[in-house]
């Protein structure tokens, strides 16, 4: 029922896919006013987002929907922001959390931060030798979790007052205005 007439080839929907025909601007408006538009308090929003953008720093890749549910449930946030909120964690920023979470890891482990090369990175060295990777990500992430949740918390918070707050005066301004249609 609503599919095109021609379909796209499969050249374009992976174009489509990696740069919004509609562009990246409106695809992140459309996102901000769906947070907006979730129920629940200023707070228990911008509290769920950041329990899921701070997860997506962590390796354990998943688990970050249950970690983020979990961190939200603990903190009072809402649980479908902080579904929204491990978006912070996808496949264009995964190689830059690993690399600054691994190399912060090692840093508070006081362990040197090799240069991991794809070639020298395996599961086997993984499973034999966590300390060398697994843990140092694991810290690095933790901590950076911890940095990251304070970065969102804040101004999803105060996006979604002033969202709240622009879209009471719409509708209050709406009303005025049907009012005195009526009165006229």
């Amino acid at each position: 029922m609503f599919r095109r007439r021609i379909p796209h080839g499969w050249y374009r929907r992976i174009r489509d896919f990696f740069w919004p025909r509609s562009g990246w601007r409106r695809s992140s408006t459309y996102v901000a006013h769906r947070i907006g538009r979730l129920p629940g308090t200023p707070y228990s929003i911008a509290a769920g987002f950041a329990c899921g953008a701070a997860v997506s720093f962590t390796p354990l890749i998943g688990l970050h929907f249950a970690l983020a549910a979990l961190l939200a449930l603990l903190v009072r946030g809402n649980l479908l922001a902080s579904a929204l909120g491990t978006a912070v964690g996808n496949p264009w920023t995964f190689p830059g959390i690993w690399l600054a979470t691994y190399r912060l890891g090692s840093m508070v482990a006081g362990q040197p931060a090799e240069a991991l090369t794809p070639e020298g990175l395996t599961l086997m060295l993984i499973v034999e030798q966590p300390g060398q990777v697994f843990l140092p990500m694991m810290v690095g992430g933790t901590l950076a979790g911890i940095v990251a949740w304070f970065l969102f918390f804040f101004p999803v918070r105060a996006g979604v007052s002033a969202y709240r707050a622009r879209s009471l005066m719409r509708r209050t301004k709406k009303a005025r205005h049907r009012k005195l249609e009526l009165e006229a």
